[in-house]
């Protein structure tokens, strides 16, 4: 499951880093994306594109595209989207003032033994 997490968001963030967040190796992440699949994935990938092809086939799948066109409304997965954005500055300056108080514990309690 954290491979697939990897393979999933490896466009987005350097999969070194991926590997170390999710805590697994990037030499298995290689090896999994080299494995063969059993006979049950490629099964289930075959029920995949039959749904796949189908729901392209739908009114559903119309109206989707429909909506995708329409770039001036604001939509839930943008605001989401934007959200995360946010949230995602938020935590990358708490881990920096993190580190930084973690430098200065060590800074002052060396200080305090001498």
């Amino acid at each position: 499951m954290r491979f697939a997490f990897v393979e999933e968001h490896r466009n987005e963030i350097p999969v070194a880093r991926l590997c170390k967040i999710m805590d697994v190796s990037p030499r298995g992440y290689r090896a999994w994306r080299r494995r063969l699949l059993c006979n049950s994935q490629r099964n289930d990938m075959v029920v995949l594109a039959h749904i796949r092809e189908q729901f392209a086939l739908s009114p559903l799948s119309r109206w989707i595209q429909q909506e995708r066109k329409n770039p001036e409304k604001p939509t839930a997965q943008s605001d989401l989207e934007h959200e995360v954005a946010e949230l995602r500055r938020e935590n990358r300056q708490l881990r920096e003032e993190r580190d930084v108080l973690k430098k200065a514990t060590v800074f002052f309690a060396e200080r305090v033994r001498t």
